[in-house]
């Protein structure tokens, strides 16, 4: 489904990404695993088209992305390591208004994904009312409701407790079910044990 050959990418003097391939099939989870400062966020973010690379290319369906850019944009959902959240807006206005950009969507939709993540009690709250943990969970809201194939994850358990923990693998199995595929890094092993998860490591 996506794929990425010979990705070379320098931030300054510093050649931080240095030939690294990997592809993400269907129904499949791969994490990036890897010290601090070795690039995982950089290569996320250029797998999204946020950031250059110096050399090699990602395809998407076997096509290089340049070529299939809107198709690709359609498809996929991107939860950095911040929440790109409007902190005067609501839970449901920062859903709304975010989706809006994407296409049609409810308010009996974004009230059933706010109970999905668990915090529809605070779908009327600013978000700078919410704890680092709910604005989180909102974050992954954000990309339930993008209705993507691929996810493309910077840590997305951080500031969550365990039961938030085990609603974003639950949540993340349900999508590797239905033929999504996961890109993600963590510091920590997510969905251990599970067939359809693979690993790779990043070095410096």
């Amino acid at each position: 489904m996506f794929s990425a050959r010979d990705i070379h990418l320098w931030r300054g003097e510093r050649h931080l990404l240095k030939g690294v391939s990997f592809e993400v099939r269907k129904s499949e989870f791969l994490q990036l695993v890897g010290p601090n400062g070795v690039g995982k966020t950089s290569l996320l973010r250029a797998c999204c088209g946020l950031l250059p690379v110096e050399a090699g290319e990602f395809l998407w369906g076997g096509q290089a992305i340049d070529t299939v850019r809107n198709d690709f944009n359609r498809q996929v959902a991107y939860l950095a390591h911040t929440n790109a959240l409007k902190a005067d807006l609501t839970a449901a206005e920062n859903l709304r208004y975010e989706l809006a950009l994407r296409r049609a969507t409810s308010s009996a939709a974004i009230t059933e994904t706010l109970n999905t993540v668990g915090i529809v009690h605070c779908a009327e709250l600013p978000a700078r009312a919410l704890s680092a943990g709910q604005r989180r969970r909102l974050g992954f809201a954000r990309i339930l409701m993008c209705d993507a194939l691929l996810w493309i994850l910077d840590e997305p358990t951080t500031n969550l407790d365990s039961d938030g923990m085990a609603v974003v693998e639950r949540l993340m199995i349900q999508h590797l079910l239905v033929g999504g595929s996961i890109l993600a890094a963590a510091h920590h092993g997510l969905l251990a044990g599970h067939a359809n998860a693979r690993t790779l490591e990043l070095h410096s």
